[in-house]
């Protein structure tokens, strides 16, 4: 299993939640994973074995040094090592956009992925891709070992985290990465007179997966495609949604150690406790002002993809509620210049933390009454899973696997988990808003949603085994 990043080494979203959480599952349903990742800075290698290798491509030798060693039982982690490449202090690029040389250094660790497959002698039965930076694994394994013993002819599993983010660069660099001009053909990477990575990854690979089922229809149109609806539909027998999973160890009410009490669907108690820590934590009144008042909480991006244009769009309307709002997240600087302001303005009930705290995301997920996320598309979304696992209703726009997860509530009946609207506009955001509210004022109902969405699994087990029968498609595809 080939990722960018994973947790607990890396992490700048939900890939690395997926890729952390994945091997253990597989591994507890009998299967044994290696999970390559890069070594970026503050990663510690200790304690393993490792391998020198030389990395050729395009006339240019890079040296990389893989660290392996066993994460848990069944699951071992090999970190690719390049110092000039990937200690740096993020991930991807800074402020003022990606690093120059991202399809080097991407390029340079797919190779290595393999290579250091190679050394070891071992064929894999899969060898799965996450996202663009791996897009060139399932390409080089084709392009240029086709025929090796360990690796050539292995059924290649790509994953789209995020269809936005492709990797696309100069039609120039093709040459750079050890690649021919029979790569630059619209049936492999070339992409409007460019090569991009994301488009090789579906290309070359046997079988591709999303991380939800709305997710996998909705990236086959135009309007959520970003350029590759094409490319999709004609891989659309091989195109497969799978729901991401959440870590119910690491997100659990009844045992997390961010949370001052444990609580679960038949006892809530020990929510309110956690309601009162929260607001401590941020700095809000613990009055009976307070008490009354619904708590809404945000953990995100601060983009417009997650829906901030119109919460931005709907400032006014939305503080006129009668709640208090807790945020967490970065991202663009005019969202994180509207929330200074919004908490500037409303001392008492709005708080504002730009960056991120573990403690406080787990404190909101406990606490929080509702939880907002009007996303104008979400490939699958993991906050609304732990807002449901911790008795937090999510208010959510009905797409991808906002969609999939979250039932909406149906007053006539009395039934489902949270909240949703489909019409992506400040309007339906606010309407929406307010009927949850409204159902949060009878408390005999909010607490059969909240129970409904408790007794909800989300855990990785079920999500494991559909991997595993797109494996096995896989190995028939190939």
């Amino acid at each position: 299993m080939v990722t960018p990043e994973a947790h607990p080494f890396a992490k700048t979203g939900g890939l690395a939640e997926v890729a952390g959480a994945l091997p253990h599952a597989l591994a507890s349903a009998g299967h044994s994973v290696t999970l390559v990742l890069p070594r970026y800075r503050r990663i510690e290698p200790a304690g393993t074995s490792s391998s020198r290798i030389a990395i050729t491509l395009g006339g240019r030798t890079q040296h990389v040094t893989i660290y392996e060693r066993p994460l848990a039982e069944r699951v071992n982690v090999a970190l690719v090592d390049a110092p000039e490449l990937f200690d740096r202090e993020e991930l991807y690029g800074t402020s003022s956009g990606d690093y120059p040389d991202n399809a080097w250094r991407f390029a340079v660790f797919s190779r290595a992925a393999l290579e250091h497959a190679r050394i070891k002698g071992v064929r894999p039965s899969i060898i799965h891709a996450h996202d663009w930076q791996t897009g060139l694994v399932p390409v080089y394994q084709k392009m240029h070992l086709s025929s090796d013993p360990i690796v050539g002819g292995v059924p290649a599993v790509f994953t789209i985290h995020n269809l936005a983010f492709q990797g696309v660069f100069p039609r120039s660099m093709v040459f750079e990465i050890g690649l021919g001009s029979e790569v630059l053909h619209i049936d492999a990477m070339e992409y409007w007179g460019r090569i991009n990575y994301l488009k090789a990854g579906i290309n070359f690979s046997e079988k591709i997966t999303t991380v939800s089922p709305g997710y996998a229809r909705e990236i086959l149109r135009p309007e959520l495609g970003f350029g590759l609806d094409g490319v999709l539909a004609r891989r659309s027998a091989d195109l497969v949604g799978i729901l991401n999973g959440i870590d119910v160890t690491r997100w659990n009410p009844h045992a997390d150690p961010f949370v001052p009490a444990s609580f679960d669907a038949n006892d809530l108690t020990g929510k309110n406790d956690a309601r009162k820590a929260l607001l401590e934590h941020v700095g809000l009144p613990v009055d009976d002002g307070s008490a009354r008042r619904p708590v809404i909480g945000l953990v995100s991006r601060l983009t417009d993809q997650k829906g901030f244009d119109l919460i931005a769009a709907a400032a006014e309307d939305l503080m006129s509620v009668d709640a208090v709002w807790v945020m967490l997240g970065s991202g663009e600087s005019r969202y994180e210049a509207l929330w200074r302001a919004l908490a500037a303005r409303y001392p008492k009930r709005v708080s504002a933390t730009i960056g991120f705290d573990e403690r406080l995301a787990h404190l909101i997920e406990a606490g929080a009454d509702i939880f907002l996320m009007p996303s104008r598309f979400e490939p699958c979304g993991l906050n609304q899973m732990y807002s449901l696992r911790y008795g937090t209703v999510p208010v959510v726009r009905a797409t991808g696997g906002l969609d999939d997860t979250v039932e909406d509530f149906d007053e006539s009946t009395a039934s489902g988990t949270g909240f949703k609207f489909a019409e992506y506009s400040p309007a339906a955001l606010v309407a929406t808003l307010r009927r949850a509210l409204a159902a949060y004022q009878n408390p005999s109902v909010w607490r059969q949603i909240q129970q409904a969405g408790m007794q909800r699994d989300h855990s990785w087990d079920a999500s494991a085994r559909e991997y595993v029968k797109v494996y096995r498609a896989a190995a028939q595809r190939k």
